[in-house]
Protein backbone atom coordinates (compact mmCIF):
# COMPACT_ATOMS: atom_id res chain seq x y z
CA UNK A 1 0.00 0.00 0.00
CA UNK A 2 1.43 3.32 -1.29
CA UNK A 3 1.32 6.24 0.77
CA UNK A 4 -0.56 8.15 -1.94
CA UNK A 5 -3.05 7.26 -4.62
CA UNK A 6 -3.66 8.35 -8.11
CA UNK A 7 -6.52 6.71 -9.03
CA UNK A 8 -9.87 7.09 -7.54
CA UNK A 9 -10.33 2.67 -8.38
CA UNK A 10 -7.70 2.89 -5.45
CA UNK A 11 -8.92 4.89 -3.51
CA UNK A 12 -12.02 2.72 -2.86
CA UNK A 13 -10.16 -0.67 -2.95
CA UNK A 14 -8.35 0.94 0.35
CA UNK A 15 -11.96 2.10 1.69
CA UNK A 16 -13.35 -1.48 1.06
CA UNK A 17 -10.12 -3.38 2.20
CA UNK A 18 -10.89 -3.29 5.51
CA UNK A 19 -14.08 -5.52 7.52
CA UNK A 20 -16.93 -4.72 6.05
CA UNK A 21 -20.07 -5.04 8.27
CA UNK A 22 -22.78 -4.01 5.40
CA UNK A 23 -21.64 -7.27 3.48
CA UNK A 24 -20.53 -9.32 6.86
CA UNK A 25 -23.16 -8.71 9.27
CA UNK A 26 -21.95 -9.27 13.17
CA UNK A 27 -24.11 -9.79 16.19
CA UNK A 28 -24.65 -6.69 18.94
CA UNK A 29 -21.32 -6.68 20.69
CA UNK A 30 -18.52 -4.62 21.49
CA UNK A 31 -15.42 -6.63 20.13
CA UNK A 32 -16.86 -5.62 16.55
CA UNK A 33 -18.06 -2.09 17.44
CA UNK A 34 -16.25 -0.36 19.90
CA UNK A 35 -16.90 3.76 19.55
CA UNK A 36 -12.85 3.90 21.53
CA UNK A 37 -11.33 3.44 17.70
CA UNK A 38 -13.25 5.94 16.07
CA UNK A 39 -12.71 8.34 19.13
CA UNK A 40 -9.08 7.47 18.62
CA UNK A 41 -8.69 7.93 14.64
CA UNK A 42 -10.96 11.27 14.66
CA UNK A 43 -8.43 13.19 17.84
CA UNK A 44 -5.98 12.08 15.54
CA UNK A 45 -7.31 14.17 12.64
CA UNK A 46 -8.62 17.14 15.04
CA UNK A 47 -11.90 16.31 15.63
CA UNK A 48 -13.92 16.69 12.31
CA UNK A 49 -16.99 15.87 13.66
CA UNK A 50 -16.93 18.55 16.04
CA UNK A 51 -16.60 21.42 13.73
CA UNK A 52 -20.48 21.80 11.88
CA UNK A 53 -23.54 21.75 13.83
CA UNK A 54 -25.06 18.37 13.68
CA UNK A 55 -28.45 16.77 13.20
CA UNK A 56 -27.96 12.88 13.89
CA UNK A 57 -31.00 10.36 12.59
CA UNK A 58 -31.49 7.33 13.55
CA UNK A 59 -34.39 4.38 12.69
CA UNK A 60 -35.96 1.14 11.08
CA UNK A 61 -37.48 3.55 8.18
CA UNK A 62 -37.58 6.60 6.74
CA UNK A 63 -34.30 7.88 8.24
CA UNK A 64 -33.26 8.92 5.17
CA UNK A 65 -35.76 10.38 3.58
CA UNK A 66 -35.92 12.24 7.00
CA UNK A 67 -32.37 13.49 6.66
CA UNK A 68 -32.54 14.17 3.28
CA UNK A 69 -35.66 16.87 3.70
CA UNK A 70 -33.59 18.63 6.53
CA UNK A 71 -30.45 18.89 4.82
CA UNK A 72 -32.48 20.28 1.75
CA UNK A 73 -34.41 22.90 3.96
CA UNK A 74 -31.10 23.87 5.59
CA UNK A 75 -29.80 24.19 2.58
CA UNK A 76 -32.84 26.55 1.38
CA UNK A 77 -32.04 28.28 4.40
CA UNK A 78 -27.98 29.62 3.40
CA UNK A 79 -26.27 27.42 5.60
CA UNK A 80 -23.69 25.02 4.03
CA UNK A 81 -24.91 21.83 4.66
CA UNK A 82 -23.51 17.97 4.77
CA UNK A 83 -25.47 15.10 4.40
CA UNK A 84 -23.86 11.58 5.20
CA UNK A 85 -26.04 8.83 4.57
CA UNK A 86 -25.48 4.99 3.69
CA UNK A 87 -25.66 2.45 1.69
CA UNK A 88 -25.47 4.35 -2.22
CA UNK A 89 -27.61 3.25 -5.05
CA UNK A 90 -24.87 3.80 -7.71
CA UNK A 91 -21.59 5.36 -6.88
CA UNK A 92 -20.17 5.23 -3.60
CA UNK A 93 -19.99 9.48 -3.72
CA UNK A 94 -23.52 9.56 -3.12
CA UNK A 95 -22.84 8.95 0.90
CA UNK A 96 -21.00 12.37 1.72
CA UNK A 97 -22.90 15.40 -0.41
CA UNK A 98 -22.29 18.87 0.70
CA UNK A 99 -25.25 21.39 -0.40
CA UNK A 100 -26.89 18.43 -2.93
CA UNK A 101 -23.85 18.16 -4.72
CA UNK A 102 -21.68 14.52 -4.47
CA UNK A 103 -18.34 14.79 -3.49
CA UNK A 104 -16.18 14.61 -6.39
CA UNK A 105 -13.56 12.02 -7.19
CA UNK A 106 -10.57 14.06 -6.77
CA UNK A 107 -11.86 15.15 -3.17
CA UNK A 108 -12.34 11.29 -1.90
CA UNK A 109 -8.97 10.52 -3.18
CA UNK A 110 -7.05 13.49 -1.45
CA UNK A 111 -9.53 12.58 1.74
CA UNK A 112 -8.52 9.44 1.59
CA UNK A 113 -4.74 10.24 1.32
CA UNK A 114 -4.88 12.46 4.40
CA UNK A 115 -6.08 9.99 6.69
CA UNK A 116 -4.44 6.83 5.45
CA UNK A 117 -1.48 7.21 8.20
CA UNK A 118 -3.88 7.55 10.99
CA UNK A 119 -6.01 4.85 10.12
CA UNK A 120 -2.48 2.76 9.82
CA UNK A 121 -1.64 3.66 13.03
CA UNK A 122 -4.71 3.40 14.70
CA UNK A 123 -5.20 -0.33 12.79
CA UNK A 124 -1.64 -1.05 13.79
CA UNK A 125 -1.83 -0.59 17.12
CA UNK A 126 -5.72 -1.99 17.15
CA UNK A 127 -6.14 -1.05 20.66
CA UNK A 128 -9.94 -1.27 20.87
CA UNK A 129 -10.00 -3.25 17.38
CA UNK A 130 -8.94 -2.73 13.85
CA UNK A 131 -11.42 0.46 12.11
CA UNK A 132 -13.92 -1.67 9.85
CA UNK A 133 -14.99 0.09 6.18
CA UNK A 134 -18.14 2.21 7.42
CA UNK A 135 -15.99 3.83 10.27
CA UNK A 136 -13.20 4.74 7.87
CA UNK A 137 -16.12 6.24 5.26
CA UNK A 138 -17.51 8.13 8.72
CA UNK A 139 -14.47 9.64 8.99
CA UNK A 140 -14.30 10.45 5.40
CA UNK A 141 -17.31 12.40 5.58
CA UNK A 142 -16.45 14.40 9.08
CA UNK A 143 -13.49 15.12 7.24
CA UNK A 144 -15.25 16.38 3.81
CA UNK A 145 -17.41 18.50 5.66
CA UNK A 146 -14.88 20.29 8.01
CA UNK A 147 -12.57 21.01 4.72
CA UNK A 148 -15.80 22.78 3.12
CA UNK A 149 -16.25 24.54 6.34
CA UNK A 150 -19.90 22.97 6.48
CA UNK A 151 -22.57 24.87 8.80
CA UNK A 152 -24.62 22.20 9.33
CA UNK A 153 -23.76 18.50 8.85
CA UNK A 154 -26.83 15.88 8.89
CA UNK A 155 -25.78 12.34 10.10
CA UNK A 156 -27.98 9.18 9.25
CA UNK A 157 -26.85 6.73 11.47
CA UNK A 158 -25.24 3.63 9.55
CA UNK A 159 -26.36 0.05 11.70
CA UNK A 160 -28.76 0.77 15.26
CA UNK A 161 -27.38 4.13 17.06
CA UNK A 162 -25.47 3.11 20.53
CA UNK A 163 -22.38 1.04 19.03
CA UNK A 164 -22.92 2.89 15.56
CA UNK A 165 -19.41 4.68 13.97
CA UNK A 166 -21.64 8.01 13.65
CA UNK A 167 -22.27 7.97 17.59
CA UNK A 168 -19.62 9.97 18.01
CA UNK A 169 -21.19 13.66 17.39
CA UNK A 170 -22.71 16.23 19.71
CA UNK A 171 -25.88 16.51 18.00
CA UNK A 172 -28.08 20.08 18.00
CA UNK A 173 -31.02 17.47 17.64
CA UNK A 174 -31.38 13.89 16.69
CA UNK A 175 -34.54 12.44 15.39
CA UNK A 176 -35.93 8.85 15.74
CA UNK A 177 -38.30 7.52 13.07
CA UNK A 178 -40.15 4.64 12.81
CA UNK A 179 -38.60 1.47 14.68
CA UNK A 180 -39.19 -2.14 12.94
CA UNK A 181 -38.36 -5.31 12.89
CA UNK A 182 -34.83 -5.23 10.84
CA UNK A 183 -30.95 -6.30 11.18
CA UNK A 184 -31.76 -8.54 13.66
CA UNK A 185 -28.64 -10.53 14.14
CA UNK A 186 -27.19 -6.85 14.64
CA UNK A 187 -29.40 -5.38 16.88
CA UNK A 188 -32.09 -8.36 18.59
CA UNK A 189 -34.81 -10.19 18.14
CA UNK A 190 -37.11 -8.04 20.01
CA UNK A 191 -38.20 -4.50 19.13
CA UNK A 192 -37.38 -3.37 22.92
CA UNK A 193 -33.46 -4.67 22.21
CA UNK A 194 -33.71 -3.14 18.69
CA UNK A 195 -35.35 0.29 20.29
CA UNK A 196 -32.38 0.35 22.89
CA UNK A 197 -30.09 0.31 20.57
CA UNK A 198 -31.41 2.66 18.22
CA UNK A 199 -32.22 5.16 21.33
CA UNK A 200 -28.28 5.04 21.91
CA UNK A 201 -28.18 8.13 20.17
CA UNK A 202 -29.57 9.90 22.76
CA UNK A 203 -27.31 12.60 24.72
CA UNK A 204 -27.97 14.04 27.90
CA UNK A 205 -29.96 17.34 27.74
CA UNK A 206 -30.32 16.36 24.15
CA UNK A 207 -33.44 17.35 22.39
CA UNK A 208 -35.10 14.00 20.94
CA UNK A 209 -37.78 13.83 17.95
CA UNK A 210 -39.47 10.63 17.56
CA UNK A 211 -41.92 9.56 14.77
CA UNK A 212 -44.87 7.43 15.91
CA UNK A 213 -43.62 3.96 17.39
CA UNK A 214 -45.24 0.65 18.71
CA UNK A 215 -45.98 0.80 22.08
CA UNK A 216 -43.18 -1.06 23.49
CA UNK A 217 -40.68 1.02 21.40
CA UNK A 218 -42.12 4.15 22.50
CA UNK A 219 -41.72 3.16 26.35
CA UNK A 220 -37.76 2.40 25.76
CA UNK A 221 -37.30 6.00 24.20
CA UNK A 222 -39.35 7.74 26.77
CA UNK A 223 -37.32 6.24 29.29
CA UNK A 224 -33.98 6.86 27.81
CA UNK A 225 -35.25 10.31 27.56
CA UNK A 226 -35.70 10.38 31.19
CA UNK A 227 -32.49 8.97 31.71
CA UNK A 228 -30.40 11.43 30.37
CA UNK A 229 -33.07 14.70 30.66
CA UNK A 230 -33.69 14.59 27.23
CA UNK A 231 -36.27 16.60 26.03
CA UNK A 232 -38.87 14.44 24.05
CA UNK A 233 -41.14 15.72 20.69
CA UNK A 234 -43.66 12.99 20.14
CA UNK A 235 -44.77 13.36 16.30
CA UNK A 236 -48.79 13.03 16.10
CA UNK A 237 -49.04 14.01 19.70
CA UNK A 238 -46.95 17.38 19.69
CA UNK A 239 -46.50 18.05 16.01
CA UNK A 240 -49.31 16.52 14.13
CA UNK A 241 -50.37 16.20 10.06
CA UNK A 242 -53.05 16.46 8.06
CA UNK A 243 -53.02 14.99 4.43
CA UNK A 244 -54.70 17.94 1.42
CA UNK A 245 -53.99 15.84 -1.54
CA UNK A 246 -51.88 14.02 -4.03
CA UNK A 247 -51.61 12.56 -7.20
CA UNK A 248 -48.96 9.60 -8.77
CA UNK A 249 -45.79 12.59 -8.72
CA UNK A 250 -46.69 14.30 -5.44
CA UNK A 251 -48.16 14.54 -2.02
CA UNK A 252 -49.28 17.73 -0.28
CA UNK A 253 -49.89 17.98 3.68
CA UNK A 254 -50.20 20.69 6.85
CA UNK A 255 -48.40 20.40 9.90
CA UNK A 256 -49.13 21.91 12.83
CA UNK A 257 -45.93 22.40 14.86
CA UNK A 258 -45.01 23.91 17.93
CA UNK A 259 -43.89 27.35 16.44
CA UNK A 260 -46.39 27.47 13.67
CA UNK A 261 -48.22 25.88 10.49
CA UNK A 262 -46.73 24.87 7.31
CA UNK A 263 -48.88 24.23 4.36
CA UNK A 264 -46.40 22.17 1.79
CA UNK A 265 -46.17 20.08 -1.40
CA UNK A 266 -43.02 16.99 -1.17
CA UNK A 267 -42.46 15.19 -4.53
CA UNK A 268 -42.14 11.81 -2.56
CA UNK A 269 -45.07 8.90 -2.63
CA UNK A 270 -46.47 7.01 0.38
CA UNK A 271 -48.18 7.81 3.33
CA UNK A 272 -44.99 7.25 5.47
CA UNK A 273 -43.84 10.00 3.57
CA UNK A 274 -46.16 12.30 5.55
CA UNK A 275 -44.91 11.44 8.68
CA UNK A 276 -41.47 11.24 7.55
CA UNK A 277 -41.70 15.15 6.70
CA UNK A 278 -43.78 16.18 9.37
CA UNK A 279 -40.60 14.58 11.75
CA UNK A 280 -38.13 16.47 9.42
CA UNK A 281 -40.52 19.86 10.31
CA UNK A 282 -40.14 18.71 13.97
CA UNK A 283 -36.57 18.36 14.09
CA UNK A 284 -36.08 22.20 12.07
CA UNK A 285 -38.32 23.59 14.37
CA UNK A 286 -36.40 22.57 17.13
CA UNK A 287 -33.25 24.24 15.54
CA UNK A 288 -35.63 27.30 14.98
CA UNK A 289 -36.05 27.83 18.70
CA UNK A 290 -32.14 27.66 19.09
CA UNK A 291 -31.88 30.43 16.95
CA UNK A 292 -30.92 29.31 14.20
CA UNK A 293 -32.45 30.71 10.66
CA UNK A 294 -34.96 29.17 9.32
CA UNK A 295 -38.00 30.84 7.89
CA UNK A 296 -41.11 29.14 6.87
CA UNK A 297 -40.53 29.85 2.75
CA UNK A 298 -37.50 28.04 3.26
CA UNK A 299 -38.96 25.06 4.80
CA UNK A 300 -41.77 25.23 2.18
CA UNK A 301 -39.48 25.53 -0.47
CA UNK A 302 -36.45 23.37 0.91
CA UNK A 303 -39.25 20.60 1.15
CA UNK A 304 -40.61 20.68 -2.35
CA UNK A 305 -36.84 20.54 -3.47
CA UNK A 306 -36.03 17.30 -1.60
CA UNK A 307 -34.90 14.47 -3.63
CA UNK A 308 -34.82 11.29 -2.52
CA UNK A 309 -34.24 8.09 -5.39
CA UNK A 310 -35.28 4.74 -4.92
CA UNK A 311 -38.32 4.91 -2.67
CA UNK A 312 -41.37 4.39 -4.53
CA UNK A 313 -39.75 6.39 -7.05
CA UNK A 314 -41.87 5.69 -10.89
CA UNK A 315 -39.11 4.90 -13.35
CA UNK A 316 -41.87 4.89 -16.93
CA UNK A 317 -45.39 5.16 -17.79
CA UNK A 318 -47.89 2.42 -19.43
CA UNK A 319 -46.41 0.08 -18.33
CA UNK A 320 -46.14 1.52 -14.97
CA UNK A 321 -42.52 0.53 -13.48
CA UNK A 322 -41.98 1.38 -9.77
CA UNK A 323 -39.30 1.11 -7.63
CA UNK A 324 -38.66 0.80 -3.58
CA UNK A 325 -36.06 -0.08 -1.65
CA UNK A 326 -38.58 -1.87 1.49
CA UNK A 327 -37.09 -4.75 2.49
CA UNK A 328 -38.80 -5.66 6.36
CA UNK A 329 -42.40 -6.57 6.77
CA UNK A 330 -43.20 -3.15 7.84
CA UNK A 331 -42.07 -1.58 5.19
CA UNK A 332 -43.59 -4.22 2.41
CA UNK A 333 -47.26 -3.19 4.30
CA UNK A 334 -46.30 0.55 3.56
CA UNK A 335 -45.47 0.08 -0.28
CA UNK A 336 -48.43 -2.23 -0.50
CA UNK A 337 -50.43 0.33 0.42
CA UNK A 338 -48.92 3.31 -1.24
CA UNK A 339 -49.18 1.48 -4.54
CA UNK A 340 -52.87 1.01 -4.05
CA UNK A 341 -53.14 4.65 -2.86
CA UNK A 342 -50.99 6.71 -5.99
CA UNK A 343 -51.50 4.20 -8.89
CA UNK A 344 -54.42 2.61 -10.85
CA UNK A 345 -53.36 -0.39 -12.78
CA UNK A 346 -55.41 -3.37 -13.83
CA UNK A 347 -52.56 -5.99 -13.20
CA UNK A 348 -49.81 -6.18 -11.08
CA UNK A 349 -46.34 -7.70 -11.71
CA UNK A 350 -43.89 -7.92 -8.82
CA UNK A 351 -39.84 -8.15 -9.78
CA UNK A 352 -38.67 -9.38 -5.94
CA UNK A 353 -34.54 -9.87 -4.73
CA UNK A 354 -33.81 -9.66 -0.71
CA UNK A 355 -30.38 -9.42 0.76
CA UNK A 356 -29.47 -12.78 2.15
CA UNK A 357 -30.41 -11.67 5.98
CA UNK A 358 -33.68 -10.49 5.42
CA UNK A 359 -37.63 -12.43 6.55
CA UNK A 360 -38.20 -12.93 3.06
CA UNK A 361 -41.36 -15.22 4.53
CA UNK A 362 -42.74 -11.52 6.04
CA UNK A 363 -42.29 -9.74 3.12
CA UNK A 364 -43.84 -11.92 0.51
CA UNK A 365 -46.62 -12.02 2.93
CA UNK A 366 -47.16 -8.28 3.20
CA UNK A 367 -47.16 -8.25 -0.95
CA UNK A 368 -48.48 -11.23 -2.67
CA UNK A 369 -52.40 -10.05 -2.23
CA UNK A 370 -51.46 -7.51 -4.59
CA UNK A 371 -49.74 -8.95 -7.48
CA UNK A 372 -50.96 -11.39 -10.04
CA UNK A 373 -47.15 -12.36 -11.20
CA UNK A 374 -43.91 -12.81 -8.97
CA UNK A 375 -40.20 -12.71 -11.01
CA UNK A 376 -37.44 -13.51 -8.37
CA UNK A 377 -34.12 -12.12 -8.79
CA UNK A 378 -30.96 -11.02 -7.59
CA UNK A 379 -28.60 -8.27 -7.11
CA UNK A 380 -24.92 -8.24 -7.49
CA UNK A 381 -23.96 -7.61 -3.46
CA UNK A 382 -22.10 -9.86 -2.18
CA UNK A 383 -25.35 -10.55 0.80
CA UNK A 384 -27.71 -10.72 -1.82
CA UNK A 385 -30.36 -13.88 -1.48
CA UNK A 386 -29.93 -16.42 -4.50
CA UNK A 387 -32.77 -16.50 -6.99
CA UNK A 388 -33.26 -20.22 -6.08
CA UNK A 389 -33.95 -19.45 -2.47
CA UNK A 390 -36.34 -16.46 -3.09
CA UNK A 391 -38.31 -18.59 -5.62
CA UNK A 392 -38.87 -21.18 -2.63
CA UNK A 393 -39.67 -18.72 -0.44
CA UNK A 394 -42.45 -17.54 -2.43
CA UNK A 395 -43.38 -20.69 -3.54
CA UNK A 396 -43.91 -21.94 0.14
CA UNK A 397 -46.61 -19.23 0.37
CA UNK A 398 -48.52 -20.66 -2.47
CA UNK A 399 -46.98 -17.92 -4.68
CA UNK A 400 -46.15 -19.37 -8.42
CA UNK A 401 -42.80 -17.52 -9.07
CA UNK A 402 -40.11 -16.86 -12.28
CA UNK A 403 -36.74 -17.35 -11.35
CA UNK A 404 -34.04 -15.06 -13.63
CA UNK A 405 -30.21 -14.39 -13.31
CA UNK A 406 -30.56 -10.92 -12.23
CA UNK A 407 -32.24 -7.69 -12.95
CA UNK A 408 -31.21 -7.39 -16.48
CA UNK A 409 -33.25 -10.24 -17.39
CA UNK A 410 -36.04 -9.85 -14.51
CA UNK A 411 -37.41 -6.65 -16.52
CA UNK A 412 -37.49 -6.71 -19.77
CA UNK A 413 -39.56 -10.41 -19.05
CA UNK A 414 -41.34 -8.14 -16.77
CA UNK A 415 -42.21 -5.79 -19.72
CA UNK A 416 -42.72 -8.52 -21.95
CA UNK A 417 -45.72 -9.87 -19.83
CA UNK A 418 -47.14 -6.40 -19.03
CA UNK A 419 -49.96 -4.60 -20.54
CA UNK A 420 -49.64 -0.44 -20.76
CA UNK A 421 -52.38 0.07 -17.94
CA UNK A 422 -50.50 -2.76 -15.96
CA UNK A 423 -47.62 -1.96 -12.78
CA UNK A 424 -44.58 -3.61 -12.48
CA UNK A 425 -42.98 -2.92 -8.74
CA UNK A 426 -39.32 -3.85 -7.76
CA UNK A 427 -38.45 -4.13 -4.58
CA UNK A 428 -37.19 -6.39 -1.39
CA UNK A 429 -33.59 -4.14 -1.66
CA UNK A 430 -31.74 -1.13 -2.76
CA UNK A 431 -28.94 -2.93 -4.23
CA UNK A 432 -31.95 -4.36 -6.83
CA UNK A 433 -33.45 -0.91 -6.74
CA UNK A 434 -30.23 0.29 -7.78
CA UNK A 435 -29.77 -2.19 -10.58
CA UNK A 436 -33.48 -1.38 -11.96
CA UNK A 437 -32.70 2.07 -11.99
CA UNK A 438 -28.99 1.29 -14.03
CA UNK A 439 -31.27 -1.02 -16.09
CA UNK A 440 -34.07 1.41 -17.37
CA UNK A 441 -31.30 3.87 -18.56
CA UNK A 442 -30.72 1.20 -21.57
CA UNK A 443 -34.20 0.34 -21.60
CA UNK A 444 -36.21 3.03 -21.39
Amino acid sequence: MTSTYSQYEQALDYIYSFTDYEREPRPRDPSFYDLRRMDELLIRVGDPHLKAKTVHIAGSKGKGSVAAMIASVLTTSGYKTGLFTSPHLHVFNERIRLDGNLIADDELVALVNKLHPHVEAVNEKATYGRLTTFEVITALGFAHFEEKKADFQVIEVGLGGRLDATNVVRPEVCAITSISFDHMESLGNTLTQIATEKAGIIKPGNVVVTSPQAEETDTVIEKTCLERQAKLIRIGVDVTWQELGYDSHWQSLQVKGRLGSYQMTIPLLGQYQLENATTAVAALEVLIEKGYHISRDSIVDGMAGVSWPGRLQVLRRNPTVVVDGAHNQYSAACLREALKQHFDFERAILIIGVSSDKDLSAIISELKPLFDEVIATHSIHPRAMPTASVVAGCRRHGVTTLATEDISVALPLALSRAGEKDLICITGSLFVVAGAIEQAGYLF
